[in-house]
């Protein structure tokens, strides 16, 4: 790059083609225009303008492209502290290209397919994370909408206190723990709907296969995980400053402080000290995998369950210092498991070339093809690929567009499904997507439509949202996985 170009980029307050902030439920908006009642950021382009494609934004920020990486890290931290006063996570920059950058003279055309090595290069590759989709105006550092309700609801409902039909329940979800040998089916079926908080840590850790349906092998089996757990501690952690675990060590330690940002817990340096040894140990344990961006989210639910058995309210602001370091590190070894369980099922989402998610992604632009050819057309009409929205839905499994009390909620389900997070996952992907047609309709421009797909509002949503999308989604399992074919046509 010409010393001219570089001290452009140094320079200009209008990066063309700099990172930006994707708000959602990670990252609310920060204006009053960012309300629930305006998802998306308006563009000045009018609707009557021929809708713009990926191509025609390329080509009119082709100088970003060539950034080379080190410069890109300077300007990505440059602006995204301007902007929140920290830095922001790769994924949170989301994939807007089709992997490539298209010829200037090409015709615009729809990618059906991407090959290994192009996907394994967009989530291996921080530079091609950090491309851009348009420029947004600058905005205060203060947001105006509540940052995060409460994650810990008292229950299943999340009102204030039970109602009958809840201490019901609550006394069910007792009884069935209580047994000798809990019947695990009869716990599914009781869970699907929602787990009572008080009984969330124990049947999370019965509905993983973390603890055994035998109620008197149960403390054994919690003293045996905890102790293996850490004795990988001490054989392998001193292990993470060595030449051949650097780079997996180094990508943990700067995606810990990225997670849930918004949440107070989750900037404690002990509890990222606690995350940093829980990740670095299942990759390498998992070296077909190893490590990769969008794991480290897939501990907090966990961990937050877990801290709940000790922690009667207000779990997000919770100073962990103040508990005992056996019960720490009972938190830890237990949310290790129980994550290094949930990863067994959907490993093939994190190994080269992430073959998982292609499929997934794959398959649900298939079936909201059956579900919905309106908003499938449209979507193929201005040239929107799945992958590049859904691509984050499935490697993080929708928590970057869920508050993360949603996402406990959600997964209270999830692990009641008999055949697992995966398969039920890609009907709620499919409902998810639904649940916004009218909006999606509404947009008739590419970038429009990128920046909905991105930013969904969703920071309000609760349990009753969550209720609705699970029912929509068991909706369309039935009709288009368990019932008889003449049912699918």
């Amino acid at each position: 790059m010409s010393e001219n170009r570089r001290q452009f980029w140094k320079r200009s307050s209008k990066l063309p083609g700099s990172i930006q902030p994707v708000y959602g439920a990670q990252q609310p908006p920060l204006e009053k225009s960012f309300s629930s009642n305006h998802p998306r950021i308006h563009l000045n382009h009018p609707k009557s303008r021929k809708a713009s494609s990926f191509h025609e934004f390329a080509r009119s920020t082709s100088d970003a492209w060539d950034i080379d990486d080190d410069e890109s890290e300077e300007i990505l931290h440059s602006v995204s502290y301007q902007t929140f006063g920290s830095k922001m996570t790769d994924t949170d920059v989301e994939i807007t290209s089709n992997f490539k950058r298209p010829e200037e003279n090409s015709s615009p055309t729809i990618v059906t397919s991407v090959s290994e090595d192009q996907l394994h290069r967009v989530t291996t590759d921080a530079s091609v994370l950090r491309k851009p989709l348009q420029k947004l105006q600058s905005h205060p550092f203060r947001p105006i909408i509540p940052l995060v309700a409460r994650i810990s609801d008292q229950n299943a409902s999340g009102a204030p206190s039970m109602t009958l039909r809840e201490k019901t329940r609550l006394e069910k979800f007792r009884q069935l723990l209580s047994c000798p040998n809990t019947d695990l089916d009869e716990l599914r079926k009781c869970s699907w709907p929602g787990i009572p908080r008080d009984v969330r840590p124990i049947t999370w850790r019965l509905l993983s296969g973390y603890l055994p349906a035998n109620k008197d092998r149960r403390q054994m089996t919690l003293q045996r995980k905890r102790a293996e757990y850490f004795g990988f501690i001490e054989q392998y952690y001193d292990s993470r400053n060595e030449e051949h675990h650097q780079d997996t060590y180094r990508q943990i330690h700067i995606d810990i402080p990225r997670t849930n940002p918004l949440i107070p817990l989750f900037q404690q340096p002990l509890v990222q000290e606690i995350f940093e040894r829980i990740l670095f140990i299942w990759a390498i344990r998992h070296p077909a995998s190893g490590y990769v961006q969008g794991i480290n989210d897939l501990v907090t639910p966990f961990f937050v369950v877990f801290l709940t058995e000790h922690v009667e309210d207000d779990v997000e602001n919770f100073d962990v210092s103040t508990l005992s370091p056996e019960t720490l590190k009972n938190i830890e070894a237990d949310s290790f498991w129980s994550m290094s369980k949930l990863l067994d099922g959907i490993q093939d989402n994190y190994t080269f070339a992430q073959p998982g998610i292609q499929k997934n992604v794959k398959a649900l632009e298939e079936l909201v093809g059956r579900i919905d050819g309106q908003v499938h057309s449209h979507l193929q009409k201005y040239e929107v690929e799945y992958l590049q929205f859904a691509f984050r839905w499935m490697n993080n499994l929708l928590m970057r567009e869920l508050p993360l009390r949603c996402t406990i909620r959600l997964w209270d389900t999830y692990q009641a499904e008999p055949e697992g997070f995966s398969h039920f996952h890609l009907y709620v992907c499919a409902a998810f997507l639904i649940k916004w047609r009218k909006e999606i309709l509404d947009e008739v421009d590419f970038q429009g439509l990128l920046m909905l797909l991105q930013n969904l509002p969703t920071i309000h949503w609760g349990n009753e949202e969550i209720g609705l999308l699970l029912a929509e989604a068991y909706r369309l399992k039935y009709m288009f996985a368990d019932a008889p074919n003449h049912y699918r046509r």
